[in-house]
């Protein structure tokens, strides 16, 4: 039987879970901040972008050498330095190779590499290959010189470099993205020219401030070309404090009076651009434009063609409309948030990013002619000891053939040092000629001259500076290129009112008793000779304009609105009013309203209450609507309609049949509620819906009224209304004897001869 053992402790450290947490929180964020989302300042890479490079160095990937498999590069990266997913090393590769989305690309990729219009199509790593450009050697160049600090690597089998020595200030060539804990980074890429020679300015004269620097540096210069908009005061902005934000947009040309659209702006799919004015035509946003065709090829990398319905079109303002509704103009933010010199991260300005770069470069230019310096040093001090040999070469032999140990003998005879007795026993034989003494003395006097050079320059910050300044100089030569992306300040864009995009003409929209609902052109639609789905029927119509919003009123009386040329066309079977707003569970629509803004509505719930509307008070933007008319429990909302005149008659039918006729100027007007008596039904009937009201109706002076039970119908005349005239909240009398008593329908007709109908 086991007995219970107390757990022992000791040697196991103990510490509050708080602490052990925020430490652990705290470890992370700043893992992810140096050692994964921010640049450096000294090369502006990203670790796994700096170890990637440097894995293709050793893998002897230069520009001059032949393409390897992608697979081969992420295996080392990933296996040797940067233990992550092969995806994301994979990805970040690509994108050092893609042109549209680095300026000075810094992976030369062969194969699918991804395109402008999808960046993330590119080909996997098995299919493609690839080799270093003759950009990265900008970066590696002076790998070899003693100029970087290195730290061993995951497992601490393999040594790796900090930072890169870059001879150019890539952190602000190609920019970069990334988001730490916390912090993000945004930084555009720029113009190798024009970096170099506000580096240059700056190496002359230290003082310059940021508007110094920006007449060489006029602003971002994008992969993909297109324009810049923004004002030059927004530029200066962010170039001073390190945030801010700036406009591009597409870059178009006018062509047999056509738009063919040839840039488009940094990170924007040309196809998504396509499928915007695509969408914006079919919902008749741009009757202007007949026809939308991609023309791009591979003698034409970008070529968008709009073609509009005539020469009169105004393709500016077209233009315009496009930039300001579609990903043809896009807003970019800036955030110049770096590792600093000090490891530290930090926002910085464009003088204080230029200085802290130059501040290591000229720092990386002392440690590599440093290095030198010791070379040199130590070649000379060897070659001292070789003239010694060729000077006593006879006695040199001597010693090396008689004496068992000749390395201290032959230092205590000559005063040689170990490393140059070492030297003079390993020279072969054929190298004791005395052409190699003539040699010797040469090479002496050449490393003699270079050293005293050496020193002077690492005496010399001016002559230090001056150096650094021809070699930025001579790599932008090299290097550098034209400006792809124009900076013209512009006024930001303006979308096309849509009211002055569709014509204003009569409309007729109808609404089906399932919800669904279609807008015919013009006043004469018949609704019933429509085609509607299996089980749906007409129940209200509303003649209009087209540029008038169609007001819908539902069971709980509720009201909502739409732009009457955004319905669907009436050839269709029109589309279900529940997927453009939100009506409560179990409504369902009663009506649909169309009018001048000071048109009267007459609304009424089946318990017999009502009050009359301005249509103005019932128009609303929000998808669910607003609650206008309060509808008693167990009751609904009645098809709205329309106040003709003053002078007209409300006309109230009941379930039992009885019809009551009175002025409408005894029905209150109201903004909302749930109104005045209009028919009187018992509570008991009302309360058990024995009875209700079934409908109303307005009819205008010397107008008629409509019946219809079925297909029987009955027109009662101004004069015939007479028999149930009667005050407000009666009960009125009794629809004639042969009439059925439960009427489907009924609607008030203007006088003859009068256009319109109540």
């Amino acid at each position: 039987m086991m007995q219970d053992q107390e757990l022992n402790f000791e040697g196991v450290e103990r510490q509050p879970l708080r602490a052990f947490t925020e430490k652990a929180y705290l470890d992370y964020s700043m893992y992810v901040i140096l050692d994964r989302a921010l640049p450096s300042i000294g090369d502006g890479l990203k670790p796994v972008q700096r170890r990637i490079i440097y894995a293709m160095s050793e893998l002897g990937l230069s520009a001059v050498s032949k393409h390897k498999k992608s697979a081969r590069t992420v295996g080392d990266v990933i296996g040797k330095f940067h233990p992550h997913g092969d995806s994301a090393c994979y990805e970040a590769m690509v994108l050092m190779a893609q042109p549209f989305a680095y300026r000075y690309p810094i992976v030369d990729g062969q194969g699918n590499w991804g395109s402008q219009d999808d960046p993330k199509s590119f080909a996997a790593m098995r299919y493609t290959e690839a080799k270093l450009t003759s950009y990265a050697e900008v970066l590696l160049g002076e790998l070899a010189h003693g100029t970087a600090d290195w730290t061993p690597n995951f497992d601490g089998t393999l040594e790796e470099p900090v930072i890169l020595p870059a001879r150019l200030p890539n952190l602000l060539l190609n920019g970069t993205s990334g988001i730490a804990v916390g912090m993000a980074t945004d930084i555009p890429p720029h113009n190798l020219r024009e970096v170099a020679n506000a580096c240059i300015q700056l190496l002359e004269d230290p003082e310059a401030g940021t508007a110094a620097l920006m007449k060489h540096i006029k602003g971002p210069d994008l992969p993909t070309g297109a324009e810049i908009i923004s004002p030059r005061a927004d530029l200066k902005a962010f170039y001073e404090t390190g945030v801010g934000s700036f406009k591009a947009r597409a870059t178009y040309e006018l062509e047999d009076g056509n738009v063919v659209i040839t840039a488009f702006p940094y990170q924007v799919s040309p196809t998504r651009v396509l499928e915007q004015i695509a969408e914006q035509m079919r919902s008749k946003k741009l009757p202007m434009i007949e026809d939308v065709r991609d023309e791009s090829d591979h003698e034409h990398p970008v070529r968008l063609v709009l073609v509009p319905r005539s020469n009169r079109v105004d393709l500016i303002e077209v233009m315009n409309h496009l930039f300001a509704t579609t990903d043809l103009e896009r807003n970019y933010r800036v955030n110049l948030n770096i590792i600093g010199r000090d490891g530290r991260p930090r926002v910085l300005g464009l003088k204080t990013i230029l200085s802290e770069w130059l501040h290591f470069r000229v720092a990386t230019v002392r440690r590599r002619l440093q290095h030198r310096l010791e070379k040199v040093s130590r070649r000379l001090h060897i070659l001292e000891g070789l003239l010694a040999v060729y000077l006593n070469l006879d006695e040199v032999i001597r010693i090396i053939r008689r004496e068992d140990e000749p390395k201290p003998v032959l230092m205590k005879r000559f005063k040689l040092s170990d490393e140059q007795a070492e030297e003079i026993l390993n020279t072969r034989l054929r190298h004791l000629a005395k052409l190699e003494e003539m040699k010797i003395r040469e090479e002496q006097k050449a490393l003699a001259a270079e050293r005293a050079e050496l020193e002077g320059l690492l005496a010399s910050e001016a002559k230090l500076k001056r150096l650094v300044a021809a070699e930025i100089r001579a790599d932008a030569e090299k290097h550098g290129d034209a400006r792809r992306t124009r900076i013209i300040e512009r006024e930001a864009a303006q979308a096309i009112d849509e009211t002055t995009l569709i014509p204003n003409e009569p409309v007729t929209v109808v609404l089906s008793t399932g919800g669904w609902v279609r807008a015919a052109k013009g006043h004469e639609i018949d609704p019933l000779s429509l085609s509607y789905k299996s089980g749906d029927a007409f129940q209200a119509l509303a003649h209009g304009r087209s540029l008038q919003p169609a007001v819908f009123l539902d069971s709980t009386g509720r009201t909502y609105a739409l732009p009457a040329h955004s319905l669907p066309s009436a050839r269709g079977q029109g589309e279900p009013l529940s997927g453009r707003l939100n009506p409560p569970d179990g409504a369902r629509f009663a009506g649909v309203m169309m009018g001048e803004p000071e048109d009267l509505w007459l609304l009424a719930s089946d318990a017999g209450y009502g009050f009359t509307v301005r249509l103005k008070e019932l128009i609303t933007d929000r998808r669910a609507g607003k609650t206008v008319l309060n509808v008693p429990d167990h009751s609904l909302a009645l098809q709205p309609v329309l106040v003709p005149s003053p002078d007209a008659l409300v006309v109230a039918l009941s379930s039992e049949g009885k019809l009551l006729a009175f002025p409408v100027s005894e029905v209150p007007e109201m903004p909302r509620g749930k109104g005045n008596k209009l028919y009187d039904i018992p509570g008991k009937k009302a309360a058990a819906r024995e009875e209700w009201l079934a409908g109303v109706a307005l009819v205008a002076p010397k107008g008629s009224l409509a019946l219809w039970a079925g297909e029987k119908q009955k027109v009662l005349e101004w004069s015939d209304l007479k028999a149930y005239r009667g005050e407000r909240a009666q009960r009125g009398a009794l629809l004639p004897r042969g009439w059925p008593r439960t009427v489907d329908r009924l609607e008030g007709r203007p006088p003859a001869g009068a256009s319109g109908a109540a």
